[in-house]
């Protein structure tokens, strides 16, 4: 992690306020049928809405992704992405800013974001592929090991936190317990980023685990955070070859979820030197990879 945007910098300029801008949740209208008894009540949803990331050097610019996401920290979330891919660091970001171009719709400028970097546009394989995402998958065709090896170095094994069973165990609540929409909609994921004594530094939400760590890794890059080594990155749901890749590239060295990881995810967290914890719940959790930053 390198220096902190300027927030100014990320303001950018936006489209009209008359514009309506998408929110976290959506209210609709539901038949409940619950022990014979019918009523017609409220319900909020979990929005989901896609999200073009652009960037722009000069005159040229490029759409490099297109996400299905849940509308909030869009900044954070383009910002991340691109540091994930390999194609950004904060240093090389001048701006963020939502799309004012004439070829964009007026109701869809609030689901383009333009990134301006300094220098050329980077010329990268990872610029080939089209970048086509979903809330579900993260990015279709995303880079294989092999790619990821060319740009990032295992984690030395004494490196990062050391952590005890009894901080693992708290984790799934404390993150449970800040995600704000996910009380309200009940359909949203979550990151969170944690000390080693187990308290909670930041989170993001979104309908993807993906999205969510990208916001994430966004927050940290923009905020100016210099290194993310001793932290530990707890998700819902599993932990996914995506998952394990952002945060290797964030420098992050134990990643946890409540749920399974792939295979792939457990061959890059033992290749890379990263703990793995899955299945973490209920004072229990099995311990994939890197149990040199696990006290047991």
């Amino acid at each position: 992690m390198s220096r902190a945007l300027d927030p100014r910098d990320l303001a950018g300029s936006g489209p009209s306020e008359a514009v309506r801008r998408p929110g976290p949740s959506t209210v609709t209208r539901v038949r409940e049928v619950a022990g014979g008894v019918v009523r017609d009540r409220r319900d909020d949803l979990a929005t989901e809405e896609p999200l073009e990331i652009r960037i722009q050097s000069g005159e040229a610019r490029r759409t490099v992704a297109i996400t299905m996401r849940t509308p909030g920290a869009d900044f954070e979330l383009a910002a991340g992405f691109l540091h994930g891919e390999g194609l950004a660091s904060a240093g090389e970001i001048v701006s963020i800013a939502y799309c004012s171009d004439d070829d964009v719709a007026p109701e869809a400028r609030y689901n383009t974001v333009t990134v301006r970097l300094r220098g050329p546009l980077p010329e990268l394989p990872a610029l080939d592929r089209h970048f086509v995402t979903s809330s579900a998958c993260g990015v279709c065709g995303s880079a294989s090991l092999d790619a990821l090896r060319d740009r990032c170095l295992p984690l030395p094994p004494g490196d990062g936190p050391l952590l005890s069973p009894e901080v693992l165990y708290g984790l799934p609540h404390r993150l449970r317990r800040a995600q704000g929409v996910f009380g309200k909609t009940g359909g949203l994921h979550a990151a969170g980023l944690f000390t080693s004594g187990g308290e909670l530094v930041a989170l993001r939400e979104d309908v993807g685990r993906h999205n969510a760590l990208d916001k994430l890794v966004g927050w940290a890059l923009t905020n100016g955070t210099p290194s993310l080594g001793e932290h530990v990155l707890m998700v819902s749901g599993r932990a996914s070859y995506e998952i394990m890749q952002k945060a290797l590239s964030a420098g992050i060295p134990v990643v946890c979820a409540v749920s399974a990881p792939s295979s792939l995810a457990v061959d890059l967290a033992r290749e890379f030197g990263m703990t793995l914890v899955g299945f973490l719940r209920e004072e229990r959790f099995n311990l994939y990879s890197g149990a040199e930053r696990v006290a047991v």
